[in-house]
């Protein structure tokens, strides 16, 4: 049974990028894990598909197997 989370995994992905500017997804996991522990690879990918097709986060392709997540910039 699993628990529900005291933080979202969106604030922290978006305060991991905010400190770092931009990570790869493996940087990403290890940073997480230190505060979540049981995340999986699935729970991530799919927060980071969330958060890009809201236009919160960029992820790119650098080579097979690697993904760069980068935060978007707002205009205000």
């Amino acid at each position: 049974m699993r628990t529900w989370r005291i933080r979202p995994i969106y604030t922290a992905i978006i305060e991991h990028l905010e400190r770092a500017g931009s990570l790869t997804r493996d940087e990403l996991m290890k940073a997480l894990r230190e505060t979540y522990g049981d995340l999986s690879v699935q729970e991530l990918n799919k927060a980071l598909m969330k958060m890009e097709i809201e236009g919160l986060i960029r992820v790119s392709q650098l080579a097979r197997g690697k993904m760069m997540v980068e935060l978007v910039g707002r205009e205000d």
